[in-house]
């Protein structure tokens, strides 16, 4: 791939190739048609936009319409702002004005959710696409052709919201050059079926999904959003070779009724970065079907991919000619391996976890749209911070252990909760668990676990005591203190665990169950003892002047 290598390049690349590049229900498209279709809706754009950056939002499931915007805008030098349908109120309109959207297309599905907001240029400015007035458009442009001239390798093509687990949402800026060199390891030739059920607005599916199909003339196969009933019937109706996942969509999958064509289907291997190993080896098991993970951000700058025969809870190795390391936040300095014990357990958690960062000059961050602070923080020193911790092993394998926000101290001892949250997933009746720190009564931290149960199955406090005391690799001040059972974990767009709910509720909620001394059953926590646990904090914090950075009851 040269360096003017652009998205708008390897549209154009497919204008004369008849094999099938889009497939959506009963409908299929060659990527000759696909180009003409982008062609158009580039015409569109231009007749479009007025004064200001060339942003277009796009509120819409997983629909054709979305493939040609993206072709489209591409060839157009617009830029693509992928808008999370499970934002509402406010803080979806804060996301359209925050990033100067010129107008918004999306469906009388979810149109009523900009109706009456601020959307700052895009006021006014919404359209449908079942509207007259959108198809009139594409038929007065249906005589466009690629342009003649394309837009360059720096041009902006997309912006990415983060997925707002840790903080609110920022756009990653993702220009056309970036974006074009996504997908030539995958391996993949025109004979492949990507299917793609995660959403459009998210990195995975673009740079996982979009882009490989695009470069090797492959077909790409949607589905609205993700079902997990009907994700294998998919599978099977377009033949598919390959899909991408994200956070707790296998999960879904494993527990659906086991079939006996579980395992028909051509599938070669799946894209599911942030499974836990559990549900990863319970995939493969049942469909037969390698899960590669890895580790890899909305910021693009890290990569992280798996290698063969994996350790549990390994993520892998850095890509080849990066320099990707562990450091001690506060000083700079690597991170030592971790030393591991025969059970598992670091011995030395509190200084070889830290955070994943990267120091080589050939940095890809493009940093985000319209906030110059977050940019910076992410960027300081000329270093690109993750914001994720991990620890190595003597190998160099890198391990993940939660956000920067998920270190937890209690009694002067600081562990990250991702290696707690992998012991407890281990528990047959665990389906998913989030751990967390919660404010201690009389010092800084506790340990709570959210977790929500497989279907049929009830909480047991005294086997989760003893599961826990069995457990060789549970650090001594590991096991949570609080224990809090949930219908559901809550969860971003895409898919993966929020905490910031979690975090918030604390222990202050009526589904929670605590150990009133080390050693003992779980028992409910009842109104009468979280408000003396909750006066015992506040006579605390206010002897010793302290500020509460925790859930303050």
């Amino acid at each position: 791939m040269t360096n003017d290598a652009t998205v708008a390049r390897l549209v154009a690349a497919r204008a004369t190739d008849t094999n099938v590049g889009l497939r959506f229900g009963d409908q299929a498209w060659t990527w000759s048609e696909i180009v003409h279709q982008c062609a158009v809706r580039a015409s569109v754009l231009h007749d479009l936009r007025c004064d200001g950056p060339f942003h277009v939002g796009v509120l819409l499931e997983n629909v054709p319409e979305y493939v040609f915007m993206l072709g489209g805008a591409a060839l157009a030098g617009a830029t693509v702002v992928g808008i999370n349908a499970t934002r509402r109120g406010e803080e979806l309109a804060a996301d359209i004005r925050h990033t100067d959207c010129q107008f918004v297309l999306t469906d009388t599905r979810q149109a009523p959710l900009l109706a009456g907001s601020d959307l700052g240029s895009a006021t006014d400015r919404v359209i449908t696409v079942e509207s007259d007035a959108w198809k009139r458009q594409l038929l007065d442009h249906d005589d466009a052709t690629v342009p003649a001239v394309l837009p360059g390798p720096d041009a902006l093509f997309v912006l990415i919201f983060t997925s707002g687990s840790t903080g609110a949402p920022k756009a990653v800026r993702g220009s056309q050059g970036r974006f074009a060199t996504f997908g030539p390891g995958m391996g993949f030739t025109s004979e492949d079926v990507l299917y793609s059920c995660m959403p459009l607005f998210h990195g995975n599916a673009l740079s996982a999904n979009f882009m490989p199909a695009l470069r090797f003339g492959a077909t790409m196969a949607l589905r609205h959003k993700f079902s997990a009933s009907e994700f294998f019937d998919d599978v099977r109706r377009y033949d598919a070779s390959y899909f991408n996942l994200v956070g707790r969509a296998l999960s879904y999958i494993v527990a659906t009724p086991p079939s006996a064509d579980d395992r028909r289907h051509r599938v070669k291997f799946a894209l599911a970065p942030e499974s836990s190993a559990a549900d990863a080896a319970a995939f493969q098991e049942r469909f037969g079907i390698p899960i590669v993970t890895g580790y890899g951000s909305s910021e693009g700058a890290i990569i992280i991919r798996p290698i063969p025969n994996p350790k549990p809870g390994a993520l892998g190795l850095p890509a080849p000619g990066t320099d990707v390391v562990v450091v001690d936040a506060a000083t700079g300095a690597e991170c030592p391996p971790a030393d591991i014990d025969e059970h598992g357990r670091i011995r030395n958690a509190d200084v070889a976890i830290g955070e994943i960062v990267r120091r080589d000059p050939q940095l890809v961050f493009e940093g985000y749209y319209d906030n110059d602070a977050a940019t910076a923080e992410r960027s300081r020193n000329g270093w690109y911070w993750s914001g994720d911790l991990a620890y190595r092993d003597r190998d160099g394998i890198f391990y993940f252990a939660g956000r920067t926000d998920d270190w937890i101290r209690v009694d002067g001892e600081n562990f990250a909760a991702a290696p707690i949250e992998r012991i407890i997933g281990r528990h047959a009746d665990v389906a998913a668990v989030a751990v967390y720190a919660v404010a201690d009564p009389v010092t800084s931290d506790q340990v709570m676990a959210a977790i929500e149960l497989h279907a049929g199955r009830t909480f047991d406090p005294h086997a989760l005591r003893e599961f826990l005391d069995a457990q060789p690799d549970l650090g001594t001040k590991w096991a949570p203190r609080f224990v809090r059972v949930v219908d559901a974990l809550p969860l971003t767009g895409a898919d993966k665990v929020d905490k910031k709910p979690l975090r918030a509720a604390g222990w202050g909620c009526d589904d929670v169950w605590w150990q009133p001394s080390t050693g003992l059953d779980y028992e409910p926590l009842g109104e009468s003892a979280r408000t003396a646990l909750a006066q015992r904090f506040r006579e605390h914090q206010r002897d010793h002047l302290l500020p509460s950075k925790r859930f303050t009851p």
